[in-house]
This record gives structure tokens, C-alpha cells and sequence, in this order.
């Protein structure tokens, strides 16, 4: 009785977790990743899990809560036609390979400056948010092929160290060298699966249950957090885009960015 006692308030904060982040989506077109690592790094570290630990859960819990919708994603996606499955394949083996490194990193070194990487990267996509999101393109193409390499190893990198997709990364990178926006959106979708699944197997095989994880851990994986954030966001996310219809998407993209903005520098000055 005790134990349920001590476990209720932390599922019920995995689901307000799940239905935020699936509104979230809907409603701005962001990625899970982005809302589910800030959410969970700070939830956990309210239940007397370690920040070090905290980030460290909170990346790979998010990781693989990103498979399934990423799969989900992805067959809408094709179904439209806005998957460029050419660039997907030659984009694969270098993004896995960035993810792997990037996972390894996370599960055998960790520590605070995985805290302040997801502070840079979500500061920095807010701005990208706020002051680019209209900008012309910065390039009129994509790189020749080793340069499209590099872009996916250090994608996969990042993105799998502080445990988003392929949205928050990619489409911009994608749309600044001129790339269609809806396929940018689409193709991103894919990378996002080629960058959750490997970097979950990697953190799983590596990665050991911290002593002050909260309950429902398996190595670095938070399965209770993974059960209940997966179908909430799959339920809440079509709300989040009724939702924005009848609202103002643009201001609300700002509001969310200057959101963001304050999450990524609270996070960079605990590390401080």
C-alpha cells in the first residue's frame, strides 16, 4: 500500500506528461523529444532522482518513445508522398553511425554536460523558432553527397545525446538548404526512427539502472514513463491540431519558443 501510495503521483505525472507533449505536437508541429526530455528531467529530479541521473533517463525514455510515433508518423507521411526515401537511404548509414557514438557517449560518460548540450540545443532551436522560421534558405541545395554525410553523422550525434528526433534538427537543416518544407517534414520523420531506434538499443545494452532511478526502470529506460507518455500522445496529439486550427499557430509558435528559450537557459545555469 505504500508503494502504490509512492507510485501514484509519479504515473500521474507521466500521463499530464504524455497529454502535454502530445498537445504540444498537434498543436505546433514539434517534436516529442524536444517537450518530453525538459518535462521528465525536471519531474524526476522532484522525486529525489540526481539531475546527472535525471538527464540521463529523461534522454533515453525519450528516445524510445519516439520509435513507435516515429513509425506512426512515418506511414502518414509516405502516404502523402512527402518521404524522400533516396535521401533517407544514403542518409542512414551515417546517422546511425552518429547515433551509436552519441549513445555511447550518453550511457558510459554522462554527467552534467549532457544537461547543458540539451540547454544549447533547445535554445538555440527556440531562436531558430522565433527569428528564422520565415527566413529565405541559406544554401539553394543540398551539399554534394560527402557533405550531406557529415550533416547526418552530426545529427544522429546530437539528436541522440540529448534524446530528440529528426525534427528539431533536421527540417531546418533540410529548409536552409532549399529543401521542399512538406518533404523536409516528412523525410525528417524517417530519420527521426533511424535515430531513436538504434540510439534505445545502444543505451540498453550500455547503459546501467542508476541506484537512485525512479520506479519502473530498466537500464537508462523508464518503461512506466514509456507506457504511459506513448499512447497519450498518440491520443492527444490529433486534439492539439483541432486545437490549433482555431487558434493563432504563429503566435503560439512563439509562445512556445520564448518557452523553450527560458527551459534550455534554466537548464544551462544548473550546471552551472
Amino acid at each position: 500500500m505504500e508503494q502504490l501510495t509512492l507510485l501514484l503521483p509519479v504515473f500521474f505525472a507521466l500521463v499530464a506528461t504524455g497529454i502535454v507533449a502530445g498537445i504540444l505536437a498537434g498543436l505546433l508541429g514539434v517534436g516529442g523529444g524536444i517537450v518530453i526530455v525538459p518535462v521528465l528531467y525536471f519531474l524526476f529530479q522532484g522525486f529525489d532522482v540526481s539531475p546527472v541521473s535525471a538527464m540521463l533517463i529523461a534522454t533515453a525514455t525519450s528516445l524510445a518513445t519516439i520509435v513507435p510515433t516515429s513509425i506512426s508518423s512515418i506511414r502518414s507521411h509516405h502516404k502523402n508522398g512527402n518521404v524522400d526515401w533516396d535521401l533517407i537511404r544514403w542518409w542512414a548509414p551515417f546517422v546511425t553511425g552518429g547515433v551509436i557514438c552519441g549513445s555511447l557517449m550518453v550511457a558510459k560518460i554522462g554527467g552534467p554536460w549532457l544537461t547543458g548540450l540539451f540547454g544549447v540545443v533547445a535554445t538555440v532551436s527556440a531562436v531558430n523558432m522565433l527569428f528564422r522560421a520565415n527566413a529565405a534558405p541559406l544554401s539553394k541545395q543540398l551539399p554534394a553527397k560527402a557533405g550531406q554525410g557529415v550533416m547526418g553523422t552530426v545529427i544522429g550525434w546530437l539528436s541522440s545525446m540529448v534524446g530528440i528526433g529528426g525534427g528539431t534538427l533536421t527540417v531546418p537543416t533540410l529548409t536552409a538548404c532549399n529543401f521542399p518544407a512538406h518533404r523536409a517534414v516528412g523525410s525528417a520523420a524517417a530519420v527521426g526512427l533511424l535515430i531513436a531506434l538504434p540510439g534505445v538499443i545502444t543505451m540498453l545494452l550500455v547503459g546501467t539502472t542508476p541506484d537512485d532511478a525512479p520506479f519502473g526502470n530498466v537500464g537508462l529506460v523508464n518503461w512506466l514513463g514509456f507506457a504511459c507518455i506513448v499512447p497519450l500522445t498518440v491520443v492527444f496529439s490529433p486534439v492539439g491540431a483541432r486545437i490549433g486550427k482555431a487558434l493563432d499557430s504563429v503566435m503560439l509558435k512563439k509562445v512556445f519558443a520564448v518557452t523553450l528559450a527560458f527551459t534550455g537557459i534554466r537548464m544551462l545555469i544548473q550546471v552551472l
